[in-house]
């Protein structure tokens, strides 16, 4: 087993090494754009030794423009022939693609023969329209924003360009973080979500629902974590790595203290204090952002009862107030589908259903 390289690393001293100089002898004329972006998590930087047993390994995307798309057959041709068998330990060889599995390849050891290498072939707009639906997001509405995938848009955020002679890099600045009153809906959305159950978890834990209060208390730390993101101008990425991103956040720490801290008592109390004084972190960041006028958000007791809550609703209507004269101001605070996961995912992850997702953000 080869010393593992981080997948980022290792795709671009692959191209660098062993695919350019193939491109620059067999098609000295052609112009492209080549790097990694889109699925894996070595685009994003979490991979590990694990990450290596399917659709990983060196790889990279190819980028021509429409008219030099019939030379595929061509370019995969010399690839296939003048590629290496491996390089730095890890087999270019890679399987036929799955029929039963999503197309997924494995890395496959040859000695012999024509490599398959890991090599994807895309016009980019057809590749954009295909990722996230739409060939020209940097030209979609706010609702349509609401629509796109959060991870896709931050695997698109990290693109690696290695060569850029199509200019593509400048056509994703655009996407690196959400338009301004995207973000403020957001954030109205998470705190409104917030406010709707922030005096729950308490009340189920002293009526004995130990497994109810947990499960708000977790849903209350999602939505605080989000905020987290939101507030650092920062996309989140799905279930998998959302945590791990979050513990490399800036200025985050004491947030994350709190929440491990409440997640893991076992008295109501405990647990209410610890995730209060998390909300009211994190509604410091919201202070200091300066997206709205301050708001108060001393913890107080909910209507005189032993329960103590911060009154997000206050932060959400402040953030809802901020998006008057926009296309977002009066959509339902629900924030955007692919923040709902779970068995939501087969509609925020497919591009084609876009136009009906869209419908719920905007005006009648």
């Amino acid at each position: 087993m080869p010393a593992f390289i981080p997948g980022r690393e290792l795709c671009k001293r692959f191209f660098h090494t062993c695919a350019q100089p193939i491109l620059d002898k067999e098609f000295p004329s052609l112009r492209y754009s080549a790097g990694l972006l889109g699925y894996g998590s070595d685009v994003l930087g979490y991979d590990d030794e694990v990450s290596t047993d399917h659709m990983w390994g060196p790889r990279f995307y190819l980028f021509l423009s429409q008219e030099d798309l019939p030379l595929v057959p061509d370019i995969l041709r010399a690839f296939s022939r003048g590629l290496p068998y491996t390089f730095e330990g890890y087999s270019v060889n890679f399987s036929a693609p799955d029929p039963f599995d999503n197309g997924v390849r494995h890395a496959e050891f040859i000695t012999s023969g024509e490599v398959s290498p890991l090599i994807f072939f895309h016009e980019f707009d057809a590749f954009l329209e295909d990722y996230l639906g739409s060939k020209n997001p940097q030209d979609a509405s706010p609702a349509e924003w609401l629509t796109f995938e959060e991870h896709r848009l931050l695997a698109l955020s990290l693109a690696q360009f290695y060569v850029d002679e199509l200019g593509l890099a400048p056509r994703l600045d655009p996407l690196r973080q959400y338009p301004d009153n995207v973000r403020r809906y957001l954030i109205a959305s998470q705190w409104e979500q917030i406010a709707e159950e922030q005096a729950f978890g308490t009340r189920c834990g002293a009526r004995g629902d130990e497994l109810g209060a947990r499960l708000i208390s977790a849903r209350i730390s999602e939505r605080l974590m989000r905020l987290c993101f939101l507030y650092q101008g920062r996309y989140a990425p799905y279930s998998k790595w959302f945590g791990t991103a979050f513990s490399r956040l800036p200025g985050c720490a004491h947030i994350a203290h709190e929440l491990r801290a409440a997640l893991r008592s076992d008295d109501v109390y405990d647990r209410e204090e610890h995730l209060v004084a998390a909300q009211s972190m994190t509604a410091e960041l919201h202070n200091h952002s300066g997206l709205t006028p301050p708001v108060e958000t001393a913890p107080q007791n909910y209507f005189g009862r032993r329960i103590r809550v911060i009154r997000a609703e206050r932060i959400a209507e402040a953030a809802a107030a901020s998006l008057e004269g926009t296309p977002l101001a009066g959509a339902p605070l629900c924030g955007s589908v692919s923040e709902l996961g779970g068995g939501i995912t087969a509609v925020f992850s497919s591009p084609s259903l876009r136009g009906r997702v869209r419908r719920l953000y905007e005006a009648d």
